[in-house]
């Protein structure tokens, strides 16, 4: 009886303390997402709803498989959207480099790369969504996103991304002599965008 005592007290106490409260991953809906930005700068005040390295402390992710470190190859960058798309053209001729636009196109009232405004994504329709996993396809970016101290809205003309230093270093020396090309080592976000 008095064992059975004991132990019943002992649960009850057990019980009736608070448990300590589980840390959680601070995400919702949009606010992980943070917008591509120079310190308080955005582009063009667009919902650009995409995580660099410079905003992943301020928006609460502090998961480290949330992120990754990739090497993207750039053949050029510049402002002009229509130049840097003629250029990704003859590329894609001259290297026999696929494409992947991710269904994003040129959005001249926004002055944004961009889903269209029906996209079958509701959360970034008509807006900026950065690509973020390794292939050797071409697209256009901004630099930012890969690069946060970048000037704003500079696209950059990305021939790949690649997981080791050394790949990018093959894809590189298949673009010389161009004259602007270059790798960049990028912590990228790579965990769940909504």
């Amino acid at each position: 009886m008095r064992t059975s005592a004991i132990l019943f007290f002992a649960l009850l106490f057990i019980a009736c303390n608070p448990k300590p409260a589980k840390p959680t991953l601070r995400i919702n809906k949009i606010t992980p997402v943070a917008q591509i930005k120079t310190a308080s700068n955005t582009l063009n005040g667009a919902n650009n709803n995409a995580i660099s390295q410079a905003d992943s402390t301020e928006s609460g992710i502090d998961d480290p498989d949330a992120f990754a470190d990739y090497y993207v190859v750039v053949a050029d960058t510049g402002l002009s959207y229509h130049e840097l798309h003629t250029k990704m053209l003859a590329l894609n001729q001259t290297l026999n480099t696929p494409i992947d636009t991710m269904d994003r196109g040129y959005n001249s009232k926004k002055d944004l790369i961009a889903l269209p405004e029906d996209s079958d994504d509701d959360m970034y329709a008509g807006d900026y969504f950065p690509r973020r996993y390794p292939s050797s396809a071409l697209s256009l970016e901004y630099m930012q996103f890969y690069k946060p101290n970048s000037a704003e809205k500079t696209i950059a003309l990305v021939t790949g991304i690649y997981e080791s230093k050394t790949s990018a270093d093959s894809a590189l020396n298949a673009l010389k002599p161009s004259a602007g090309a270059f790798a960049v080592k990028a912590h990228i976000y790579v965990g769940c965008m909504h």
